[in-house]
């Protein structure tokens, strides 16, 4: 049974880390609360019982994507990359009040 674990900077399956990043951002054709998780670097996302990556990466027209999960409110993994992505905008927000720029 694969092990998965929803942390600020990607996917643990495995105890490999699969990094991403995850965005809370209103969808027009997704239920409200939708979350998305965005694959870093091209890589593919671990396959996850009740998520389904997508990737609309077409090689013959040179189109390239990550891959892309929607999470809605009503799946059982939701609560925990809930708490990845305020895990990873804490972290961005220490990171930015440590900035020369904020």
């Amino acid at each position: 049974m694969e092990r998965i674990k929803f942390v600020w900077n990607g996917i643990k399956a495995n105890g490999k880390l699969h990094r991403t990043f995850y965005s809370n951002g209103e969808l027009t054709n997704s239920p409200k609360g939708t979350l998305t998780i965005y694959a870093r670097d091209y890589k593919s996302l671990p396959k996850i019982d009740g998520l389904t990556a997508e990737n609309g990466t077409d090689i013959q027209t040179d189109y390239f994507e990550s891959d892309r999960i929607r999470v809605t409110p009503d799946n059982r993994h939701y609560p925990a990359v809930l708490a990845a992505l305020k895990q990873r905008q804490e972290h961005d927000a220490k990171k930015w009040a440590k900035s020369k720029y904020a």
